[in-house]
Order: structure tokens, then sequence, then C-alpha cells
């Protein structure tokens, strides 16, 4: 946009070929948008829902599985095929569905402007569609309306103010003029004879000349910088996809090994490739996308119940690795809700509590609490501010809420909070003529006639301003005149309080006898009577400053990003705990002198900044990302939107939140709470918890499978599990279990760890060693319990053995571990069952394991996770079926075992259990 804001009217409207009177006739208006374009934003050409359908495939572990599911089809392994498959399938509908809405930004965007204007054509006002107006058209406005385009204000009248919270970040209405600016580049906030497409006119009427439409506005500015951000993988996605990866090689260089071993042996090579085949779709964690997907869905559903609403799954594990939240200020970790805080009356500072504008607060003096009904200097001040109110406070359903202008919401609450309240003094103090605020003045006057039939100005505006017309001063009721120490004393007090980053407003009062002949400015305030200042301030929210209190402890930054001035953001950062005396405040002018590797430099130091462009928001969530951080923003105006898109994870707020920023979110916080994102953090760290236990679950469990394959090679016995009963234990022991600890509760000492980084690979090597050594020991019970039934049931007893073990007798070593042709048969089908049922009973023991690397589980709690204790019950009876029911062990060519014989089957799966347990308490035992 060119700086139009630095041009008069009349020099603008040359420009522009237009006039301020007849603006634009029809031809000239049809001309012109035939060469600017419709008064519209331009929508990016989203993706298809069956391209997006089709992307959720686009993954390396889901391409190995489908493989996997086509050589298990071809090898007529039904079950497992078709089981590897809805796998697939239901992992991508899933992904579809939490992704479907997840690209229409520029639609909420252009949900912004308004269908039609009020336009100045050929010297008539009329109503045409606001996509239809040009640069050069003259736009009528008044309170109510959306601003359709970017436009020049031409003329006003007084008190023309608009809300442009949405886009600048200014908490208050800006009062608008139409004078030019001074030369050089002014803020976006700064421009008040601008208006801005999106921003809303809360009071007055104006009209203005419009500059730019479309694109070429600052709202299309926006979405132009919003089509520009492209979405990446979040750390979870990347490290999933890295991790199956280095699966996949592994397993298939073990699976190599095994088929050479038993090649050279002289195995069959049918029989071979089946077993190697089978130990490939075992080895790989098929059940690991799908599960990690449900228990990033189960994470979701349990973040609703906390206010946090998650619209892209991945973005949970995201969020729980934020090392920065970059927050907006206005309506996020303040209320956006002016309240006033303190009253200066009669010579005496008054506190006020409550925030909001609900009318529930105390009066304190010297911090002790009085009634306000008792302190007449008070009360005088309360019933001025209401008197010269344009705004009304209404209450729905125990709610309340502003109608007009906020600041005069804030007086009026402050009023009730005493039992004032506007529709009872205005009936006691009838409406008699109004003197509007006026930029230059600043001022607003209401003349008011009271029961005794005098009338009474009641005035309030800049205390500098209105000291100056004031020539007396109101004191325990009494009126005196207006000392130079009263106004040295109440011109410090005003600096005292907007120090404290308070808005503040003086409140006088002119008696004006029984008639006024001359109703000006000039006539009505001057002669004043001081009566009170009124400091204000949007207070920070009650929840917000614990909330970042705990992010501290999380290692997590917050970092205030706002609209408003610098003095404002450091009040309300010092308030909040984020600023303290050594750091430091950047504004955006000192923003734009700095390169991006000084803005690296800095921004680690930096936890406020004020008076910051969408751009500056842009630069600073970028500058976080360079130097490593998972960024976290919130926000809820439309400046909000690129930042919001471009950070790890953006969040929305859902009550004050534009629908666009909502759009490019990936999390909606319900209830506006900066809390409920310190939920969403815990949860979000939780999540990613589980999600390391099924995989350290899946691997270990999937490292034992091989390793009984292995060793049985390498030591020449005879193969110990068939290829169907390696598909069985993977498709029985793996999932529920898995499931399961996917939704493990919180670990209590969550908060007080540090976020994971950015970099940290998934599986640690430390956590590598332990699922390997674990899947280890599962490997030596199944190994152990077929050695038994295939070498010595029956056969030798175990004096025997030791025996001649202990005298190396080899020979009869030999003999022992040689099984008769007679019996080979017969004793191989016995011992794979006993080796099978091993194996799973293994797993199921050792998903108990998996809830914690350190701690017991019965420090944990054995019951405090019961969708545990029932999966591995119905895991167990799953597989109990398999070898007792008649059907199952024709199919997976199994034997029935006795009672005594199963008894002990569980006691050696129990071993990974009780080994665990054993490892922590040394460890435990040996730390410091």
């Amino acid at each position: 946009m060119e700086s139009y804001w630095k041009q008069s009217p009349p020099e603008l409207t040359r420009l522009l070929s237009s006039d301020l009177d007849r603006g634009l006739g029809a031809e000239d208006a049809r001309q012109r948008l035939e060469k600017y374009g419709h008064n519209q934003l331009a929508q990016k050409k989203g993706e298809s829902p069956f391209k997006l359908l089709l992307r959720q495939f686009d993954n390396f572990m889901i391409w190995v599985l489908a493989a996997a599911a086509l050589v298990s089809g071809f090898l007529k392994e039904w079950i497992d095929a078709i089981a590897i498959l809805v796998i697939v399938v239901l992992n991508a509908l899933l992904g579809f569905i939490q992704e479907y809405r997840a690209e229409k930004s520029l639609a909420a965007l252009r949900k912004l402007s308004s269908p039609s204007s009020k336009v100045i054509r050929d010297g008539q006002s009329r109503l045409v569609p606001s996509a239809d107006l040009v640069p050069g058209d003259v736009i009528e406005l008044e309170a109510g309306d959306h601003v359709p385009a970017d436009a020049r204000v031409v003329f006003h009248t007084a008190n023309f103010a608009v809300q442009e919270a949405s886009l600048t970040g200014e908490s208050t209405p800006v009062t608008k003029t139409d004078d030019a600016l001074a030369a050089g580049e002014v803020p976006l906030a700064d421009r008040t004879n601008m208006l801005f497409m999106g921003t809303a006119v809360v009071s007055g009427r104006g009209r203005g000349l419009v500059a730019v439409t479309g694109m070429q506005t600052e709202l299309g500015r926006i979405a132009g910088m919003l089509q520009d951000i492209e979405s990446e993988p979040t750390p979870l996605q990347k490290k999933l996809d890295q991790f199956g990866k280095l699966i996949v090689k592994i397993c298939f260089v073990l699976v190599g090994l095994v088929f050479l071993m038993q090649w050279i042996r002289g195995g069959h090579l049918i029989e071979m490739f089946l077993t190697s085949v089978s130990l490939a779709v075992a080895a790989i964690p098929e059940g690991l996308p799908a599960v990690v997907t449900i228990a990033l869905a189960l994470g979701v559903q349990r973040m609703v119940r906390r206010h946090a609403l998650i619209r892209k799954l991945p973005s949970v594990e995201t969020l729980g690795c934020a090392t920065v939240i970059c927050s907006d200020k206005t309506g996020t970790l303040t209320k956006n809700e002016m309240t006033v805080q303190a009253v200066y009356a009669g010579g005496r500072l008054y506190r006020v509590s409550g925030i909001g504008y609900a009318p529930q607060g105390d009066f304190s003096l010297d911090g002790k609490a009085v009634p306000a009904s008792g302190q007449a200097d008070l009360m005088q001040a309360l019933a001025c501010s209401v008197l010269c109110n344009g705004a009304t406070l209404m209450e729905t359903s125990g709610q309340y809420r502003i109608a007009g202008d906020p600041t005069e919401g804030a007086l009026l609450t402050c009023a009730a909070k005493a039992g004032l309240w506007k529709p009872e003094l205005e009936k006691a103090h009838p409406y008699f003529e109004e003197l509007p605020f006026d930029s230059d003045r600043k001022m607003m006057s209401v003349i008011r006639r009271g029961s005794d039939g005098q009338l009474t100005a009641f005035v309030k505006g800049a205390p500098d301003l209105l000291l100056g017309q004031c020539t007396t001063i109101e004191e325990n009721g009494a009126v005196r005149p207006l000392s130079a120490e009263d106004r040295q004393t109440l011109r410090q007090r005003n600096a005292d309080l907007a120090n404290q980053a308070m808005r503040v407003l003086g409140v006088a009062r002119r008696s004006l006898g029984a008639a006024v002949s001359n109703v000006s400015p000039q006539a009505i305030e001057s002669e004043l009577t001081f009566v009170a200042l009124m400091a204000m301030i949007d207070p920070p929210r009650e929840e917000a400053r614990d909330a970042i209190a705990k992010c501290k402890t999380a290692g997590i930054r917050a970092v205030m990003i706002t609209g408003d001035h610098k003095n404002t953001a450091v009040a309300v950062g010092r308030a909040l705990g984020l600023y303290d005396d050594g750091s430091a405040a950047l504004s955006g002018s000192e923003l734009d002198t700095l390169s991006e590797a000084d803005l690296e430099k800095q921004i680690e130091h930096i936890p406020v900044f004020a008076r910051v462009s969408p751009e500056h928001k842009l630069r600073i969530v970028k500058a976080l990302r360079k130097k490593g951080h998972v960024a976290a923003m919130t926000g809820d105006g439309v400046n909000d939107a690129p930042a919001v898109k471009e950070a790890d994870i953006g969040v929305a707020m859902g009550i004050t939140g534009t629908d666009v920023t909502k759009e490019v979110s990936d999390m909606v916080v319900t209830d506006d709470n900066f809390a409920s994102i310190v939920s969403a953090v815990e949860e979000g760290r939780g999540i990613y918890d589980n999600i390391q236990k099924v995989i350290h679950y899946l691997l270990s469990c999937n490292a034992g499978e091989i390793l009984v394959m292995f060793l049985s090679s390498l030591f020449g016995m005879p193969v110990p599990l068939l290829p169907i009963q390696i598909l069985w234990v993977n498709l029985v022991t793996d999932g529920l279990p898995a499931l399961a600890l996917g939704v493990d509760p919180l670990d209590k000492d969550i908060m007080q760890r540090q976020p994971l980084r950015k970099d940290e690979k998934v599986v640690t090597t430390r956590r590598l060693m332990l699922m390997l050594a674990q899947g280890a020991v599962i490997a030596a019970c199944s190994l152990a319990a077929f050695a038994f039934m295939y070498y010595l049931e029956n056969r030798w007893s175990l004096t025997q053995v030791l025996s001649a073990l202990v005298h190396f007798d080899g020979d009869r070593l030999g003999q022992i571990f040689t099984v008769p042709d007679a019996l080979r048969e017969s004793m191989l089908g016995r011992a794979r069952t006993v080796a099978f049922i091993v194996l799973a009973f293994c797993q199921d023991f050792h998903s108990y394991n998996c809830r914690n690397q350190v701690r017991s589980l019965f420090s944990i709690g054995l019951f405090t996770n019961k969708k545990l204790i029932g999966a591995t019950l119905v895991s167990m009876t799953l597989n109990g079926l398999a070898i007792y029911c008649p059907f199952f062990q024709t199919f997976l060519k199994t034997q029935p075992l006795t009672w005594p014989e199963l008894f002990i089957v569980i006691a050696i799966a129990s071993t990974p259990f009780w080994a665990m347990e054993l490892y922590k308490l040394i460890r435990k035992r040996q730390e410091p």
C-alpha cells in the first residue's frame, strides 16, 4: 500500500481521480472493476478430498506394510494379509477425517468482508455489493458496520472510532481523524486516518475514500502470507518415518541371516522362504502406525474435556515437545475487558478489585476494605463517570457484556460495584444535551437536569487537558479553589498510574443553572470542578500467571507478542511473571532495525515484543525455530493468523478468536484460558510418553521373536516356531496390550521434566539396549521351554543333564541332545506348542514392564491401568484357545498341555517381569 495516510483528502482525491461529493460515475466504476478486479481475497485452490485421502498413504511404513500384505496374500496367509490391510486403511481414514477441513483459512478470511456497502456514486448514496468496490469509491460507515476495503478517512463525526484489535492487537477502539499524518513510516496501529478491511466501526459516522481493494488491502497481504507458508511434518511424523526405515533395514538384515543359516544347514527352500517372510512380517511393527494414531485420537478426546480442541492429530505430540509459547496479549493473557482498578478522588487513592465486566468487586483504602457508600468523594466520582457515558452494561443468563466503548463500559462496571446503575441515575438526571468526544479537545460532556431543575455538565477526558479547564476541586464533599500544589499532585498521580500501564481518565463537572443559552465546548467545558482520576487496564487473566509459572518449571519459555504500546506490554509482562529486571522488551520499530542474524542472537533474551505487525510476528516465530525451538503461537485476531500457521503448533482462542485464526491453527482453546494450553502441554507430553511405551513394547517383543529364530538357527536346533504361529503371536499379543499402553495414565512428574529436544530420536541408545536385553530374555525363556520339551521331557532327568554338564561328558551330552527319529515328529509338535505359548505369555507379562523404565510397577500401582489388565487377560484367553480349541489346534498345529504343564509355562513366562523388577530395584539402590 502506498503512504495514503501522508496525503490530505484533496490530494488523495486528485490521485485517485475521484470526487468526495459525487463519488465515481457508474461507467468509471465499471472500468475500474475490470482493471483492478473484484474486492475479494484470492482463494488458493486446495486439495480435493480424493488427493487428501491418497496423501495419507504417502508414508514409508505404510508402503512396507502394503508390500507385506501382498506377500502374505501370495503365500495364502490370508488372515495376516487382511489384518495388515485393515490397519493400513484404518490409519488412513483417521488421518483423512482429522485433516479434511484443515485448509479453509482463506474462505474464513473472505467471510470478514461485508456482503454490501453504502457507496456514493453519481452523487447519490447506493447499496452495492462489497465485491464491486473499486479504488476511488466513497463509502459511508456508521456504528456496527464492517469496513469493506482499505480507505482513507475524508470526513467523520465526533467520536468516530473503529475496533481494530483483530488486525493490530490494539485492545481499545481507535478514534479516527481525517488529518494527514507526519512524513515517515507510520506503524499500522498508528495510522489513525486509515480504515482497514475486516475491522468494525463501534461509534460515530464517517466517510472513507477507498484506496486499495482485494489482495492489496492489509487483510489481503495477510492472506498472501498464509498462502506462502507451507505445512511441514511434525517432529513425531519425521521421527517415526526415520525410525521405520531403520527398523525395516535391521529386520531384513536379521531375516537374511536366519535364511542364510537355515540354507547352510540344508533346509528346504520353500520352508526357508515361508519362515523368513513370516519372520519379516512379524519383525516389522505393522500395528505401530495404527496404535500411534489411536493413541493420539484418544488423547484428543481427553484434551477436549480440558478445553483444548485438536484439529490435527500429530499436533498433540508437537505441543508436548514445545520449548516456547508465543502468546498474544489481548484476550489471551488478558481478558480483553477494560477494568477500573484505581480511583483517585478527594485526595485519596481507592483500589478496586474484580476484573472484567461482571460488577463483582470491592473498594479498599490503604489496604483496608471500605464500603463505597460511606465515601462521598468516591460516590460522586462514580456517579459523574456514569452520567457522562454512552455505553450500556447488559446481563444475559448471568453473563455481563458491554454495548459501546470498552473504556466507558469499565466505568459503568466500576460504578455498579458500588451499587450505582446507569438506568437509575439517568432516570434521576434526565438528558439535556451532549458534546461528543473530539480528537482535538479529547473530552466529552453530557448535560443533565437534576431533580431540583438545575442543569449540570458532566465531563470526562484526557487528564492533562481536563485539568487545564478546571478552577476548583471537590474534596470531602465540598468544593474549593484548585491550587498550583493540587495541580502538581494530580499530574504526579496521573503519571504514577500511567507508568503502571493504566489508561487514566479525568472526571469533572460544572453547575450551569436552570438554563443554558450557549451549548458549545468553549462555554461548557471551562471553569470546571475537578472530581477524580479513573485508572483502568485490560487485566491479566487470573490463571495466566500460574500457567506461566508451570511453563517455567516445565522448561518452556513464555513470550508475549502484542500490538499494544511497549510500556503497557512490559507492565502486563511483570504482572504475569514473564518479565523481570534482567529482561528486555523490543518494539516493532526497533525490530525493523535488526537483521535476521541479530534477531536470532537476541531472541533468547526477549520475553516481550510490542507494537508489532503481522510481518514482525512471522520474523519472531521463524527466528525461534531457527534457534532449534519447537514454537507454539497463540492468537485470536486476523493479524495472528500468519504466525499461527508458521509456528510448529498454532493455538487459536475459541471464544474471541476469528474464523481465520481457527482455520489455520492446529489447536483451539475452547475457553480462551491460557491455563488450558498448559493442560494441553501436559497431555501432549503424556501422549508422547505413551507412544514411546508402545514402541518399546512392540520392538522388544519383535526382537524376542527374531532372536528365537536366529538363536535356534545358530545352535542348529529345529525351527521352534511355524510361520503361522509367529503371525498369530504378532497379531494377538501385540494388538490389545499396545493399545492399552497408548492410554496409560500420565506420570506425576511429567511437568517437572525438560522438553524433548527436537532432534532427539524416538528411541534413544539406552532404551534400544534395554529393548534388546528384554527381547533376549523373552527369547531365552521361549527357547529354554522348547529345548526342555524337545530334548529332555520323558527321556532324561534333570540330574542326568546336570551331571553331564558338570563332568563335561561330551558323549553323554550328545546322547541327551539327540532325538531318535521315531520320536522326532511327535516331540517337535509338542515343543513348538510350548515355545509358542511361552513366547505369547512372556509378551503379555512384559507389557507391564513397559509402563515405566525406572519405577516399580508396585509403586506405580498394579491397577492404575485397568485397560492393560483387561487387554492382557483377553490376549491370554485367545492364546489359551489356540492350544485347547480343536479348530485352532488344526489351524495353528498346536497340542493341548496338561494343567501342571500350563502352570509351569506361566511361571517361566513371568520371568521377564520379575527380571525387570529386579533391574529397577538394583538401579534404584545405586542412585545417590
